[in-house]
């Protein structure tokens, strides 16, 4: 793998025209800062125009020198600690752009001091300074650049003030602060500190500590207890340390002799509660409504040996340089910034830190883990992290390496990454150096847009060199200034402002360089095109994208990117040649448009990895509307045919291939089955002989297996008979035929589809009734006939009552219509007595048997059997005595038994008896009934309970052969 490209993100430079010799400097969103040295107790203000030209705005006076300076974009402010006889101050330099138009005036304020509208309506035309009084002196500070909130670090502890936007009138408003949370830490001098939507990073000499501020629900009995709150473990409290053995704790000090070592250790998650650094916080504000109370989450903590190096023992071994990196979602510009938390949706957060010779970079996420070591070539001075790059200065030089950033966010954002759909170069990918600029003396450095500030002085040997041309790697433009007031006392100092080159004009140069590797180091140059291609990523989930001048060039770059990387993955032999589809798909390109890339015409000898076999694979086996023309069809005949011929049947389905020659197809598909037969292979020959109308062939081949066979060869490739068009299943010429030939096969092999999951049950009624060409309220027979034999097999419960219902409305709809079906059913009524069984469930059933009435004996027989599978047996007898009485007696003999043979003599012959009386001799339907129902209860009761049942009215010589009978059963057994 190539460690260093040697490209070139550096452009042209340009020299900050200062007055004076700077000593601190920061970037805000179009301007720079620049404090000068102790003697003048100044900072000038520059505006950074397109290509790093500086345009002076003005310099306003310090209280003394800037020992520390930082600028806000939320709230456009400059906050400074300042020194002045020998005490620290922090101030905030609020409306200073008012200098650029000529003002001089200046407000000095307390922080949250009470404004009256008359002193505020001076505020718009002067600058106003807010000094911020603290009880220990100020060592550090950083703003949040999501909500322009400022964090200053002191011995012990951290302080946080809130910035406010306060209205004061109409035409007013004016930014203040508010100092609402302490956060003590005991035995802790921060160096550094880093700010970031609620996320603190904080850097002792070789100390690393990130914590995250929770908002809580507050209760009214918890309100004292959390702005007191301790959020470190409870023994660690009170700053003492546990009496535990060494080997117990991974931070416990070990003494040898006179000799204290701390042990190097990281601790990730909820383990880096154990780093025994208690966290105690204080609230400030004002309780309202609308207080916030947080609790502290550990997210990381890093401690280095003072000679871990890998140069050797280093008596400056210190961290330097920490930062935190917020990535937004994609697209979402930032412009207003007092709504910046409900604008912009916060994708990921990464914290860099270094070491002299290694630096560190973090993702903080649902996952703290490390995702980057960066090894420097010399000691470092400082580093600046960008999303797109990592630039470092040291001694000699200004290098440039890569980041991960875009890849981690990119998986943060769509959880489609690392699918078929979508992918992005991995966060593991190896870093590597673009560039390492010569410089001399370069002492500082910051970075904002497409600029970065460095500052450079020269030892007084250095001077007689630096004036030789050889040396000047980068050329200054011609409208440069250089401004000094003694250059003598002051020699070799120069603030440049490098403008790094476009996103899209070195993606150029990666993409050219990456073509030098092609053919001899494959992975290096997939790993320049993946640097290519995250380079452009980054750019994109840029919170300006979509205001850039350059969006559709690099939109247009992000798809060139992706073809190529697919075009590595499908040429050459790598472990990780699935990419190919994923990154073909987010390139655009058809398959013809591939094919065009990565086949040569006429060549026979060509090999095919599997990138272009796993592509090609999914595609085809996709329901897409892309036809290819019947000579890219034959060549992906051939590729298959050489590389993987057991997939040729399923190639030749593919609806991309409806143009591809038949006779051709069917040449390749009998060269595979004199290798491997099968029966997706016979019935894709079939189709095939449909095609070419040769129905000999056809036929010897569905003769060739058994129907059964046939039936669960469509198993394994759904699309002989039925195809997607725009997610409509559209049945194929081979079901339009089955249909009319063998409807028992057609009807077979769907059902096998449907229980092996290959078409859903609606997909199957929108199958058969564009087979029979059924207007959408129609059922055709064929359908009701799947329907039918779905229910034999089918085991799933609830589709089995779905089934029933649908059967048994179809039933009762052609009953109630007299209407026969419009071919003849597959099965019988011997096949199927859907309301006997003991499957369907007769409650939901009852709605569709409203059309039938108990005039006709249909209705009556389907009312009768509801009602006794619902167990309503009287009502069943009262039905079939009202309606047809003759069949009340073979009723009560198969259904009154067990459990309800008593209504044989409580129920149905006092009713016989009743409704005979009513009639006379006349119905000689109800005297053979009732004697038959005499004869079985004479049998089954005994002679007194007999008795009982008889009608007192009654004639004798009717009832009283039974009565012999019912006296002489016990005789007789």
């Amino acid at each position: 793998m190539v460690q260093l490209y040697n490209l070139h993100p550096f452009g042209s430079q340009r020299v900050v025209p200062c007055k004076q010799e700077p000593a601190h400097f920061c970037c805000g969103q179009d301007v720079l800062f620049v404090a000068s040295t102790a003697a003048s107790c100044r900072v000038e203000a520059f505006a950074v125009r397109e290509q790093g030209r500086c345009e002076a705005l003005g310099s306003f006076a310090t209280l003394g020198p800037v020992l520390r300076m930082a600028h806000s974009s939320a709230g456009d402010y400059l906050v400074t600690i300042e020194e002045k006889s020998k005490a620290t101050f922090l101030r905030a330099y609020m409306n200073w752009r008012c200098m650029s138009a000529g003002s001089s005036r200046v407000c000095v304020r307390m922080v949250g001091h009470k404004m009256e509208e008359s002193y505020s309506e001076t505020l718009k035309e002067q600058m106003s300074v807010v000094e911020m009084p603290l009880s220990d002196p100020p060592l550090c500070i950083s703003c949040c650049p999501v909500n322009g909130d400022l964090l200053v670090g002191c011995k012990n502890k951290l302080v946080m003030f809130c910035l406010k936007y306060r209205v004061i009138n109409q035409n007013l408003t004016v930014l203040d602060f508010e100092r609402s949370l302490i956060l003590h830490i005991d035995n802790l001098i921060p160096a550094e500190v880093a700010f970031c939507a609620r996320h603190i990073a904080i850097t002792t000499e070789l100390d690393v500590l990130i914590l995250k501020l929770e908002l809580v629900q507050q209760s009214a009995d918890r309100t004292e207890q959390c702005a007191q709150g301790v959020s470190a473990p409870e023994e660690a409290v009170d700053g003492g340390v546990k009496d535990e053995s060494p080997s117990t704790h991974p931070l416990q000090l070990e003494l040898d002799e006179f000799i204290i070592c701390q042990k190097p250790v990281e601790l990730l998650g909820e383990e880096s509660k154990l780093c025994e650094i208690p966290v105690t916080l204080e609230s400030t504000e004002l309780p309202t409504e609308d207080t916030k109370h947080f609790q502290v989450q550990y997210l990381l903590f890093r401690r280095f040996a003072p000679d871990q190096s890998p140069f050797g023992f280093c008596e400056e071994t210190k961290l330097h340089s920490v930062q935190l990196l917020p990535v937004f979602q994609t697209g979402i510009s930032a412009t207003a910034y007092k709504e910046t938390e409900n604008k912009r949706k916060l994708l990921s957060l990464f914290c860099f830190f270094s070491l002299p010779h290694v630096g560190y970079l973090y993702s903080i996420g649902k996952l703290v883990e490390l995702i980057s070591t960066y090894q420097y070539s010399e000691k470092s001075e400082q580093a600046v992290l960008t999303p797109q790059f990592l630039h470092v200065i040291t001694s000699q030089s200004l290098q440039c390496f890569t980041v991960r950033c875009s890849a981690a966010a990119a998986r943060a954002e769509d959880p489609y990454m690392d699918t078929t759909v979508k992918a992005c170069p991995p966060v593991t990918l190896d870093v590597c150096t673009l560039r390492m600029q010569l410089f001399i003396g370069p002492r500082a450095i910051c970075h904002f847009k497409n600029h970065i500030i460095l500052l450079t002085k020269a030892d007084t040997e250095d001077i007689t060199e630096r004036r030789k041309p050889t040396r000047r790697m980068l050329s200054r433009k011609a409208d440069s200034i250089k401004s000094r007031t003694n250059s003598e006392s002051e020699p070799g100092w120069n603030l440049y402002i490098i403008n790094t080159v476009s996103t899209i004009q070195l993606y150029r140069e990666m993409v050219d360089y990456s073509r030098t590797y092609e053919n001899v180091k494959t992975e290096s140059c997939i790993h320049l095109l993946s640097e290519a291609h995250l380079l452009v990523r980054a750019a994109i989930m840029d919170p300006y994208f979509l205001k850039s001048d350059e969006k559709e060039d690099l939109l247009r770059a992000f798809r060139e990117s992706c073809a190529f990387l697919g075009d590595c993955y499908s040429r050459f032999d790598t472990k990780d040649y699935h990419l190919a589809l994923p990154y073909y798909r987010m390139s655009g390109l058809s398959m013809t448009e591939v094919l065009k890339r990565l086949v040569s015409e006429g060549d026979e000898i060509q090999t095919y990895e599997r990138g272009l076999i796993f592509y090609l694979t999914h595609s085809l086996n996709e329901d897409s509307n892309e036809e290819l023309s019947k000579e890219s069809g034959n060549k992906v005949l051939q590729i298959f045919y050489l590389t993987d011929p057991v997939q040729l049947p399923h190639i030749v389905c593919s609806p991309s291939m409806r143009n591809v020659c038949p006779l051709t197809a069917v040449k390749y598909l009998q060269k595979v089955e004199k290798m491997m037969p099968s029966v997706v292979l016979t019935l894709t020959k079939a189709s095939l002989a449909l095609k070419m109308g040769d129905l000999t062939m056809y036929e010897h081949e569905m003769d060739s297996y058994k129907e059964t066979t046939l039936a669960c060869g469509f198993i394994g490739q759904p699309r002989l008979l039925q195809q997607r068009k725009e997610g409509i299943v559209v049945p194929t010429e081979f079901a339009v035929h089955l249909k009319e030939t063998q409807p028992g096969l057609l009807v077979a092999a769907t059902v096998a589809l449907y229980e092996n999951s290959k078409i859903e049950l609606e997909e199957a009624d929108t199958f058969f009734k564009m087979l029979c060409n059924s207007s959408e309220n129609t059922i055709p027979q064929l359908l009701v006939d799947f329907w039918e034999a779905l229910l034999v097999v089918s085991s799933q419960e609830e589709i089995l009552q779905e089934l029933l219902l649908r059967v048994t409305s179809q039933y009762v709809w052609r009953i109630s219509r007299k209407q026969l079906p419009e071919t003849k059913p597959l099965k019988t009524t011997e096949d199927l007595s859907l309301l006997c069984s003991q499957s369907i469930n007769i409650a939901s059933a009852l709605p569709f048997l409203e059309p039938l009435t108990e005039a006709d004996s249909v209705g009556l027989t389907i009312r009768v059997l509801c009602n006794t599978r619902l167990g309503k047996y009287e009502e069943a007898i009262d039905q079939l005595l009202s309606r047809c009485p003759g069949a009340a007696v073979c009723y009560a003999q198969h259904e009154l038994k067990g459990d309800n043979q008593a209504l044989w003599w409580n129920k149905l012959l006092p009713e016989l008896c009743k409704r005979t009386r009513l009639t006379g001799n006349d119905c000689s339907v109800l005297i053979s009934s009732l004697k038959e129902t005499l004869s079985i209860v004479a049998m089954e009761l005994e002679l007194r309970d007999f008795l009982s049942l008889l009608p007192e009215d009654g004639a004798a010589a009717f009832f009283l052969p039974h009565l012999l009978h019912c006296s002489q059963k016990k005789l007789l057994t």
